[in-house]
């Protein structure tokens, strides 16, 4: 009985063995599904996302630049506001935002494209739909005159840097990982262990400077105290309404109004004639597929984001 039970004991064993490693194979055949069609998506995206526009240099115009969804890449937008910017037949720029923020690096370089253009001398009024929050207000900070609907989503001030940690799960799939590296620092962060009460220092240093910064272009760019900024920079969110009265934004107003304003900034008379560049339809599959594409990236590492969530 004892050697039957333990041949029969080996056996299952193996059964386990075997189900465990077909369960992750299995699952890493799906995840490398996923990045693969994300990458198609993505290229197909980039590629038809924007069918570009052709200006003539007869008649006043406004341009509209539009950013719509989670900041990940900023080439589209600073590349229309290089365009739109030297055109001497474009007075003014209405910048439409509906986006919860998104990348630390991608909206600074978003800001810096609408503030040279506010410096050259053009005109620009960023026009807040829905939510314009984090780095959705940060790249707004960059107009002459944000505008808000009264139940526009903003503010959420802050940084915030997301860590997996898929530790308990690789346990329970018998996965361990050995690392070689260079420098204490250098895995910080990795999903495969949990944070060490110095890595947490060094992360919390790293997401203090990110938020320094984003201080600093408030205060500057809002003309508020920094112990006012402070006070409203604890990531909480605002109203259209709630934010004019903090001084965060100027107007209350909606895209219309935004495009009056701006033709009245850029002395347009009269109706004025708008120019943007065509982008495709978002589609449920563009937006599944973008939360995919946000928790791969959370996966992948640590990245800074001035994001609303």
């Amino acid at each position: 009985m004892n050697f039957r039970f333990e041949i029969f004991y080996g056996v299952k064993e193996r059964i386990i063995v075997s189900r465990k490693r077909d369960w992750i194979i299995g699952l890493g055949v799906v995840l490398g599904t996923i990045i693969l069609i994300i990458l198609l998506v993505s290229y197909i995206s980039q590629k038809q996302a924007y069918k570009g526009v052709r200006l003539s240099s007869r008649g006043d115009k406004i341009a509209v630049i539009e950013l719509y969804g989670p900041i990940y890449d900023s080439r589209q937008i600073v590349r229309q506001f290089k365009q739109f910017g030297d055109h001497r037949s474009v007075k003014a720029i209405v910048f439409r935002i509906e986006s919860p923020g998104g990348g630390v690096a991608a909206a600074q370089e978003i800001y810096e494209a609408v503030k040279r253009v506010r410096v050259s001398g053009k005109p620009v009024v960023a026009s807040m739909g829905t939510v314009a929050a984090s780095g959705g207000y940060y790249v707004a900070c960059g107009a002459d005159t944000i505008m808000a609907n009264p139940g526009t989503t903003t503010g959420s001030i802050g940084v915030i840097a997301e860590v997996s940690n898929l530790k308990g799960l690789f346990d329970k799939l018998g996965i361990k990982f050995e690392v070689i590296k260079s420098g204490r620092f250098k895995d910080t962060g990795s999903p495969h262990r949990d944070l060490t009460p110095a890595d947490r220092k060094i992360l919390q240093s790293w997401v203090d400077d990110a938020f320094g910064q984003f201080i600093d272009v408030v205060i500057n760019e809002r003309g508020l105290s920094r112990r006012k900024v402070l006070q409203l920079a604890d990531g909480r969110v605002f109203t259209g309404k709630q934010a004019q009265e903090h001084g965060l934004i100027d107007l209350l107003g909606d895209y219309e109004d935004a495009i009056r304003l701006a033709a009245e900034l850029g002395g347009i008379e009269g109706e004025p004639t708008i120019v943007k560049e065509h982008r495709r339809r978002i589609t449920l599959f563009d937006l599944l597929f973008q939360q995919i594409e946000g928790v791969l990236r959370g996966l992948g590492g640590i990245t800074l984001r001035y994001s609303l969530f």
